[in-house]
């Protein structure tokens, strides 16, 4: 409770430091007005705490609390700081302590002094204000009791000096005999002298002045403009602000007041944020540098293989710079070409090479580009004719079976070479198995 009231305090004189120097400080002002006394809220807050009188709405009724009047005085001190007196009577129960001093019947006696910290000034119709400061009460005319006092309020302007005031506070016990207690008010107050009207200073005579020429009409006489025949301004003494770099937009508002540019950008260049050569309303890749023809954008590179348009062969199939950007599929293909196998002496495919090929079909199917170069090769075991022609047909039917796969014979050409190349020695077991085999190399035809 004591930090929230603190906190609201600094907050009213920080206002107050603030505010306007004109006077709106409270006149004299008399109020009459009705207040409800509660001990019991009060003692329960003390006793436990206020979320817990709220919780278990513990609180008093309105018919528990002891009615009562009560007379006020104000005064302004500042714009938002206004004292307070207050005099209060109400009859009521008095028990201190466990000690009854009194009955409904015994008269309260309440005097205060307080200072009304205000966040507004009078001249607003809602003011709500923090009020701290002392008082002492008695109590059938012979305890005596004092305590600190805390609140909050709101004051209502009626008219000019006229108020209603809502106030809710706290008094804290100081003395011995004195009861924590909440009170609950609502006055009326009107002011009871009237506000001096402020004096009125006749404005001094204006002195007669004999003007000067001033020939460009700019405001400034001729004896002191350096530019006499052409409006200026006072800062370039009678001249026009200047255009250092004459692209019709004067310095003050130009930012690159040495380089001609153009009102749009505050007197500088079109930029050309990618430094290509190509300015930005020109540019449609701004923030990335590029060239004339693809309007300010690099040159494409529709397959994303780091090979651009402009030079690569394969547009729509990525492949390396080194292949024209084409795909690089010779290596596989020829890797596969060397499990493909015939029955012996036959042109005839063995079932284990069915797998091979249909993945070579797979390889062509995908790169429409492409085309295939089937050799046939056999050892020297029987007469070059009948090599030759074994070779030929082993070559076709490879071909065949990559057709019936869905690859169009156009892309692909069968030779037989029979034992003229081989590639091991034919006078060994070895080296003629390996000279029976079928190569396939691939190549990239751009269409």
């Amino acid at each position: 409770m004591k930090k929230i009231v603190l906190l609201f305090v600094s907050a009213a004189i920080a206002i107050t430091a603030f505010s306007q120097t004109t006077d709106l400080k409270k006149l004299p002002t008399l109020g009459i007005g009705f207040n409800l006394k509660d001990f019991k809220t009060a003692g329960l807050i003390n006793t436990k705490s206020l979320s817990d009188v709220l919780v278990n709405k513990s609180y008093a009724k309105v018919s528990e609390m002891a009615p009562g009047l009560n007379i006020n005085y104000y005064q302004g001190l500042t714009n938002n700081i206004d004292f307070m007196a207050s005099l209060g009577a109400t009859f009521t129960e008095y028990i201190y302590k466990g000690k009854t001093f009194g009955t409904n019947s015994n008269f309260l006696l309440d005097l205060d002094a307080h200072l009304n910290f205000k966040l507004l000034t009078d001249n607003y119709f809602v003011v709500p204000y923090i009020t701290a400061g002392l008082g002492t009460s008695m109590y059938r005319g012979t305890y005596f009791m004092a305590n600190g006092i805390g609140g909050v309020g709101l004051q209502f302007k009626l008219g000019e000096g006229s108020f209603i005031f809502v106030q809710s506070t706290y008094k804290s016990h100081i003395s011995e005999n004195s009861k924590e207690n909440l009170n609950y008010s609502l006055t009326f107050a009107s002011p009871i002298v009237d506000r001096k009207p402020a004096p009125v200073v006749a404005p001094p005579a204006a002195p007669i002045v004999v003007a000067e020429k001033d020939t460009d009409g700019d405001g400034i006489v001729d004896s002191k403009d350096k530019c006499p025949t052409v409006p200026g301004t006072v800062k370039y003494d009678g001249c026009p602000v200047p255009d250092t770099d004459n692209d019709g937009i004067n310095d003050e508002n130009d930012k690159c007041p040495t380089v001609p540019g153009v009102a749009k950008y505050s007197g500088c260049p079109i930029p050309d944020t990618d430094k290509d050569g190509i300015n930005d309303e020109e540019d449609k890749c701004p923030t990335v540098p590029g060239v004339a023809r693809y309007q300010g954008c690099p040159i494409p590179d529709t397959d994303g293989d780091g090979v651009n348009d402009e030079v690569d062969k394969c547009k729509t199939e990525a492949g390396p710079a080194s292949n024209d950007g084409c795909p690089e599929i010779q290596a596989k293909i020829a890797e596969l070409a060397k499990n493909i196998y015939f029955a012996t002496g036959s042109n005839k495919i063995a079932d284990k090479s069915n797998k091979i090929l249909d993945e070579v079909a797979t390889i062509l199917n995908a790169h429409t580009n492409a085309s295939l170069s089937i050799e046939g090769h056999t050892d020297n075991t029987g007469s070059a004719k009948t090599n030759l022609t074994l070779s030929q047909k082993r070559a076709e039917a490879i071909k065949a079976y990559l057709v019936k796969k869905g690859v169009d014979a156009s892309r692909l050409t069968a030779t037989g070479f029979g034992s003229e190349k081989p590639i091991a020695d034919n006078k060994t077991a070895k080296g003629r198995a390996e000279n029976r085999r079928v190569e396939m190399s691939s190549k990239y035809e751009v269409k």
